[in-house]
């Protein structure tokens, strides 16, 4: 698979603070990758660096094969790392043609850019008009334009409703099933959960997890269960190796898995102990429940 970005034990300091810390990562081609981490973690730096916007302390990263210069190379990057910033007394398809001129590309494509970020019906009207969802949108036009391999996007969902939120992670879901590789800095769980393929966390500038968001701590999941005794049924599980964490919570026993198990297996294993199940669902962990126990597990 073609490789599009790969950075090796980045890092980045101001003064005493060390905002990137030896952070190495490979962005694959055709994938969505989410940079996850809170506010300070280090995103909007190791963005900064691969952009040619922040210069590093040490370390290293190249776009695509290493053959071209990152200025060469960032002709075949699309990027929104900051506010959209357009002339508001223009209308889009004339901010458009004026990100055309300054980019070197041709004006041809600026229809069906704004189809896919869903503007072509307001094309005409002044930027000023805009809500902030459609200001967002004409910058993911704008980055699109000159067809890039890579598109990346620095919080994109920040400050928008729930409504201007479901239309830009539909609109990257689209751009990504088109076949542009996409790499999209976020602090919430609930956005890269729903569009990224792959995901890097980062914490306080260091690297804790990388890989797909579905492979994540290679969780074996756990199973929600009810029963009449619920007493007899957490003292057998955590008697079993299979098991890690149990609890009861509100009339109802988690139990973690700690290898791989089938609920009917479970089933006719409690029957035969005399143990007779009410419920029995089995789960994945969500990437929030990982999230916490990969950070928690990473306390100094």
């Amino acid at each position: 698979m073609k490789t599009i970005l790969s950075v090796h034990s980045l890092t980045k300091k101001f003064g005493h603070l060390t905002a990137v810390n030896n952070l190495s990562f490979t962005i694959e081609k055709g994938n969505v990758y989410g940079i996850l981490g809170p506010n300070g973690s280090g995103k909007s730096t190791t963005l900064g660096i691969v952009l040619n916007v922040v210069n590093k302390t040490s370390g290293e990263f190249k776009w695509f094969d290493g053959s071209k210069s990152t200025h060469q190379a960032l002709k075949k990057v699309g990027a929104i790392i900051e506010r959209p910033n357009f002339y508001p007394y223009m209308s889009a398809v004339q901010n458009l043609r004026l990100v055309c001129k300054i980019k070197g590309v041709s004006e041809g494509k600026i229809e069906e850019k704004l189809q896919v970020v869903g503007l072509i019906e307001r094309k005409h009207s002044k930027f000023r008009t805009y809500s902030l969802g459609m200001k967002q949108r004409l910058a993911i036009a704008s980055a699109l334009l000159n067809d890039p391999e890579i598109l990346i996007l620095d919080e994109p969902t920040n400050g928008l409703d729930p409504q201007g939120i479901h239309q830009i992670r539909e609109i990257i879901k689209k751009i990504a099933a088109d076949g542009t590789t996409i790499l999209l800095a976020s602090h919430l769980l609930d956005e890269v959960e729903k569009v990224c393929s792959h995901v890097v966390i980062l914490r306080k500038g260091e690297k804790l997890y990388s890989g797909r968001v579905d492979g994540m701590l290679a969780s074996h999941g756990f199973f929600e269960l009810k029963s009449d005794d619920l007493s007899v049924l957490k003292s057998y599980l955590e008697k079993n190796a299979s098991f890690g964490e149990v609890k009861i919570e509100n009339g109802m026993l988690t139990a973690f898995l700690k290898e791989e198990m089938n609920a009917l297996e479970l089933n006719q294993t409690l029957f035969s102990q005399g143990i007779v199940l009410s419920h029995l669902v089995k789960r994945k962990e969500s990437l929030e429940e990982q999230f916490l126990a990969l950070t928690k597990n990473s306390q100094p």
